[in-house]
C-alpha cells in the first residue's frame, strides 16, 4: 500500500478580496487532483463575480480586477456550492485534501456558503470527513527551529518545488500538492506510518500549539493580534444575544 505522499492527493486554493475570513469574498478558486507523483493532474477552476469591489491591494496580488470579474466571473452562490460539493466528493472517496493555511481558505468557503446558500461546509460533507494536509502546519511542526518565513513561496523554495505563477489559484494549489509530497518524503521516517486521518488529528494539536506559542510571543511584545488555535476550520463567531426590551408601561 503506497504511503500517503505517494498516493492520490487533491489540493484546494482560493484568491480573495482580502484576509478577513468573516467579511471578505472569494474571487477565484481551484481544485487540483493527482493520482500519484508525476501523474497528469486534473484541474477544476472557478471565477467569481463577488458583487463587491476588489480592493487595490488584493488586485495587486492576484491581478483580478472588478471589470474582469464582472465580465468573466459567475455569481458566487452556485460557485461556492460547486466548490463545497467538489471537496465533499473527495472526502467521500477518502482522498486527502492539501490546503496551505487551511483555516483561511476553508473558513472563508464556509462563510461564503452561509452568506449565499444558508448552509455550512460541514453540512455539505454528508457525514464524510475531510482529511486535510496543511504544508504550513506540517513544516512548522517537523522543522520547528528553522528560521525564516513560511509562506507558500518560501516553502516551495526551501523544498525545491516549482511555483510558476504565484497567486493564481490553480498554480498555488498545484504547488501546495507537490509541497505536501516533498515534506512527506523529507520527513518519511516520522510520517510514513501515519495515515491521513491520524495525521489530520495530529495537525489539529500541532496548530493549536503553534498558535499558543505565537500568542505568547505577541503578548511579550505588546502586540494586540489574536491567534486562533482552531484548525482546519475556525468556528463561526458567537453572535451576542440581544437584550430583551422592557415591557411597555
Amino acid at each position: 500500500m503506497p504511503r500517503w505522499y505517494d498516493g492520490p492527493l487533491a489540493s484546494f486554493d482560493t484568491e480573495t478580496t482580502g484576509v478577513d475570513v468573516e467579511h471578505d469574498r472569494i474571487v477565484s478558486g481551484a481544485l487540483v487532483e493527482q493520482d500519484a507523483p508525476g501523474a497528469e493532474p486534473r484541474v477544476l477552476r472557478w471565477l467569481v463575480d463577488p458583487g463587491v469591489p476588489v480592493p487595490e491591494g488584493a488586485r495587486a496580488i492576484h491581478g483580478l480586477s472588478d471589470a474582469f470579474l464582472r465580465r468573466h466571473g459567475r455569481q458566487p452562490g452556485p460557485v461556492v456550492e460547486e466548490m463545497a460539493q467538489a471537496l465533499a466528493g473527495r472526502a467521500a472517496r477518502s482522498v486527502p485534501l492539501v490546503v496551505m493555511n487551511a483555516p483561511f481558505d476553508l473558513t472563508l468557503l464556509d462563510r461564503e456558503l452561509k452568506r449565499h446558500r444558508g448552509g455550512t461546509l460541514h453540512g455539505r460533507l454528508d457525514g464524510a470527513a475531510l482529511c486535510v494536509l496543511d504544508p504550513r502546519v506540517l513544516d512548522k511542526a517537523l522543522d520547528r527551529y528553522r528560521k525564516g518565513r513560511r509562506t507558500l513561496t518560501d516553502l516551495c523554495a526551501h523544498y525545491g518545488v516549482e511555483l510558476a505563477d504565484a497567486h493564481d489559484a490553480a498554480a498555488d494549489a498545484a504547488a501546495s500538492l507537490e509541497l505536501a509530497r516533498a515534506i512527506g518524503r523529507r520527513f518519511a521516517e516520522r510520517l510514513a506510518e501515519l495515515g491521513p486521518a491520524e495525521l489530520h488529528e495530529r495537525q489539529t494539536a500541532w496548530h493549536a500549539g503553534q498558535a499558543r506559542g505565537l500568542q505568547a510571543y505577541f503578548a511579550r511584545n505588546g502586540t494586540p493580534e489574536r491567534c486562533d488555535p482552531s484548525w482546519p476550520l475556525r468556528p463561526a463567531p458567537m453572535i451576542p444575544a440581544q437584550r430583551a426590551r422592557p415591557p411597555a408601561a
